[in-house]
């Protein structure tokens, strides 16, 4: 497990301003909470933990259980599971112990649906979880055509270009010549891989 200090908030969501951090009603503590969020990634099946916050790091680097106040108490939790990048962040509550909870008990609440044998249901909630690319990393062009990673069918990928071409085209209002571009490059992609295949 590796922990990152200070706290690296994923890009593109949004933050609970410091005035409406709430008090929670949980009662843990801070190493509690630090071990049962590793407890529960790992019941996951999640691989290369990263639990960061803005607590000091001690030179195992572990955080300190005992801290000063902060001025930021969010975590974020970074982790791959089947190959996908996770990410889980909570800054709703005043205390840092307090947000890994709250990411601990949500973690239960998908692990629970698994263990129910809605599968198909996990996948599709892990879908709002997965790790934001940097900002500028290229996208594929699955990403850039809003398909699934496995896209293999060529009728599909141009029914996917179709539709968001109507939509983005410059002609249309709230269309780009940018977003265009890019569409029309995922296409280029798509049909130089699918042919080699």
């Amino acid at each position: 497990m590796t922990t990152a200090y200070p706290l690296q908030w994923p890009d593109g969501r949004s933050r609970t301003p410091s005035y409406k951090r709430a008090r929670a009603s949980f009662s843990t503590t801070f190493a509690a909470a630090r071990d049962n969020l590793i407890a529960e990634v790992r019941r996951l099946g999640g691989r290369h933990l990263v639990i960061s916050t803005n607590v000091p790091l001690r030179q195992d680097g572990l955080p300190y259980a005992r801290y000063a106040t902060l001025d930021d108490e969010g975590v974020a939790v970074y982790f791959t599971i089947d190959g996908r990048q996770m990410c889980f962040a909570c800054d709703r509550w005043n205390k840092v112990e307090h947000n890994m909870h709250a990411i601990v008990k949500t973690i239960d609440a998908l692990r629970g649906i698994a263990r129910w044998g809605t599968g198909d249901m996990m996948a599709a909630a892990f879908t709002g979880f997965s790790a934001l690319p940097a900002p500028g990393a290229p996208r594929t062009w699955r990403e850039v055509l809003g398909l699934h990673s496995g896209e293999r069918n060529m009728d599909i990928v141009r029914a996917a270009y179709r539709l968001l071409a109507q939509k983005h085209h410059p002609d249309r209002p709230g269309g780009s010549h940018d977003a265009m571009t890019d569409l029309n490059a995922a296409l280029a992609a798509a049909e130089k891989e699918l042919k080699a295949c």
